[in-house]
């Protein structure tokens, strides 16, 4: 059972949208009333006002809880604005300026990857991804990432969920392919995408640790197919870890600092 501060209305608000956070799945108003020792009155005045705000929100069909569009969007500008300190910046502008292409550092919110910075080094061709634009997890190497770090069931209840919207005839749109290469990439560790969201565009990413090795983010290149092969992406993997590592290190060090 979670320790709630005595702020009053306020503290026990953070509470919920903390542990509502922590939850890899909807939760019921019982749930949360139980998990923070709250009444059942407290809890649905507290959640009421919380939805409101658009902090948290139903589930399509469902009473059960998850984290509201506001939240998410707060978040990912939170994530953003610490990925765009100067420090961590510059790792992106270098690996960026060695490979000759945009490199974009993108976190998932929901079903969708929001691309919180990105460098490019060359005038734009094809995708691009900046900062503030979103796109769904299926056909995204970042996405992909995200859903080979879940457990294998919640893997496939998300998967089976999912709108897989074509957006070029290499989109997977078929749940068990997807997940086939959901497993491709939880098996090798990063991710590629041959043309899945825009036509003539294949890029791939690694993934972004923070302390405990928690997934915090998707470092990925965008490159226009006619420069770059997909098969020919491989060979670009490397230097993107070895940035993604010096990412993960500023993180783990810039949070060491502030305690």
């Amino acid at each position: 059972m979670l320790e709630i501060s005595a702020d009053g209305p306020l503290g026990r608000a953070f509470a919920i949208v903390e542990w509502v956070a922590a939850q890899k799945k909807s939760v019921a108003i019982a749930e949360i009333a139980e998990a923070l020792d709250l009444p059942i009155p407290t809890a649905h005045r507290l959640i009421g006002n919380l939805e409101d705000r658009g902090l948290l929100q139903r589930t399509l069909g469902s009473k059960r809880l998850v984290l509201g569009n506001r939240m998410l969007l707060l978040s990912a500008r939170a994530i953003g604005a610490a990925f765009r300190t100067a420090r961590r910046h510059a790792v992106l502008q270098e690996v960026s300026r060695d490979l000759g292409e945009q490199c974009e550092i993108g976190v998932v919110r929901g079903t969708m990857v929001a691309y919180v910075d990105s460098v490019r080094v060359m005038p734009p061709t094809g995708l691009q991804f900046d900062p503030g634009i979103n796109a769904p997890i299926h056909c995204t190497s970042t996405g992909k990432i995200y859903m080979g770090q879940l457990a294998r069931s919640a893997r496939e209840r998300l998967i089976k969920t999912l709108e897989l919207r074509r957006f070029t005839d290499r989109t997977i749109t078929s749940p068990s392919a997807l997940l086939a290469e959901v497993e491709r990439t939880r098996k090798r560790g990063w991710a590629k995408s041959n043309e899945e969201l825009v036509k003539g565009v294949v890029g791939c990413a690694v993934p972004i640790f923070g302390p405990d090795r928690i997934l915090i983010a998707g470092l990925g290149v965008s490159i226009p197919a006619a420069r770059t092969s997909f098969e020919a992406l491989d060979a670009i993997v490397p230097k993107l870890q070895e940035a993604a590592s010096r990412l993960s290190t500023a993180i783990i060090e810039d949070e060491s600092d502030s305690e």
